[in-house]
């Protein structure tokens, strides 16, 4: 794996996770109360002996920096290993990053002086388990100039991915890029093949094609429809199917891009057997452990109980005399007396007052709930204190100005 350079695309904007993303970057959102999304691209390549990463970011990144930092700082200079933050530095042009190839074109001279033989390109806002050694040696076996690894889902869902057809040797002969009318598996048509959008290139021409594509003007300057696309006709492209270590029947990988999704997905690890098993021991997601005492449960009378049940919680958290059922409490979470929490997922440092009432609910980092405050109950109420309030009605209490 020394000849492998991976990049990790972190400059997403997440519009349609707002406010979570207001102050921060996707990949840098919390997940499952101890985690940011990007420690599962990052705990994957450690996984995998993946130990020279760049990380490109752009959009609100500080939080992701100082994550970044403070929890993944550990790996040897002196070894060539290491995770780098690379932020936008208009070395090519004097503009932003454009598009997902545009951020590879404007970083291509640090990619050349890598001068590794392999560019492995990830996203850094999707929840999964993948070995990618066995992307590599995929990609090395078939002598592939390019390897797209590959899922099936239900065909309606293909419309929000980009479509892949392959031959019988599992060369790519068709990618169409969130079409209307997905098409099927030759021999499924309830189901299709789409991208992950995980890729690995053969470095040299990966360097071509993003000097070709920077010198057309009509290019949106993404992978999928102005690298992957082209080289269809020119190159060896092939598909690798998405071998899941996460141990489960179905494959588990999230797009946690909405409110809904990311709630969801959070609310699915407290479950008896969850989808994604975050105590896997042959394949752990590191993440920075903050240094807190462990978890406290206060109080014991009949109305007035410390307890959490169904609940994952974190350390430093105190739940005093409050009652938690089926939520996630990130580091350093206060429940007072005879506040009640249900289906809520709080960020960390948040406070909540004495006889508040929270139900299905986000709450940010660092807000202090006052005594009797009621959330959840009535979706208007929760619209006209400035609430963002989804279809199926999770109300996020975005981080104070």
């Amino acid at each position: 794996m020394r000849d492998v350079l991976t990049l990790i695309l972190a400059g997403g904007r997440g519009s349609r996770l707002e406010p979570l993303t207001r102050d921060r970057a996707k990949p840098a959102v919390p997940f499952g109360g101890l985690y940011r999304v990007i420690d599962f691209p990052l705990s994957n390549c450690l996984n995998s002996g993946l130990r020279r990463v760049l990380v490109l970011t752009q959009y609100k990144a500080h939080s992701l920096d100082r994550h970044l930092a403070a929890g993944w700082g550990f790996l040897s200079r002196a070894l060539d290993e290491y995770i780098d933050v690379l932020p936008p530095q208009q070395r090519v042009g004097d503009g932003w990053y454009e598009g997902t190839a545009d951020a590879l074109y404007q970083n291509i001279y640090t990619l050349e002086r890598s001068r590794a033989k392999q560019i492995l390109v990830l996203s850094g806002d999707h929840v999964y388990k993948m070995d990618y050694a066995d992307l590599i040696a995929h990609h090395r076996a078939t002598q592939a100039d390019l390897t797209v690894a590959t899922m099936i889902v239900p065909l309606d869902e293909g419309r929000h991915f980009g479509v892949i057809r392959t031959d019988s040797a599992g060369r790519i002969t068709s990618f169409v890029e969130k079409p209307q009318q997905p098409e099927p598996l030759p021999d499924d048509p309830s189901r299709c093949l789409v991208s992950m959008g995980v890729y690995v290139f053969h470095a040299e021409q990966l360097y071509e094609q993003l000097c070709r594509d920077a010198m057309f003007p009509g290019s949106r300057r993404e992978i999928g429809t102005d690298l992957l696309k082209p080289m269809l006709a020119t190159h060896r492209v092939v598909a690798f199917n998405f071998q899941d270590r996460n141990a489960k029947a179905t494959p588990y990988w999230r797009d946690i891009g909405t409110i809904e999704s990311y709630y969801q997905a959070n609310m699915d690890l407290i479950a008896v057997e969850p989808v994604l098993n975050l105590y896997d021991k042959a394949w752990p997601i590191r993440t920075l452990q903050p240094q807190l005492p462990p978890p406290k449960f206060v109080h014991s009378e009949r109305d007035r109980r410390g307890e959490a049940i169904m609940s994952m919680v974190c350390q430093g958290c105190i739940l005093s005399g409050g009652s938690v059922r089926h939520s996630i409490l990130s580091p350093n979470v206060r429940i007072n007396s005879y506040a009640q929490v249900e289906d809520c997922l709080l960020f960390a440092d948040v406070e909540v007052g004495r006889r508040c009432r929270l139900r299905r609910v986000i709450v940010d980092k660092g807000v202090k709930l006052p005594q009797n405050t009621t959330i959840g109950y009535d979706r208007e109420h929760d619209r006209a204190r400035g609430y963002a309030v989804s279809e199926s009605g999770v109300v996020v209490v975005p981080r104070a100005d």
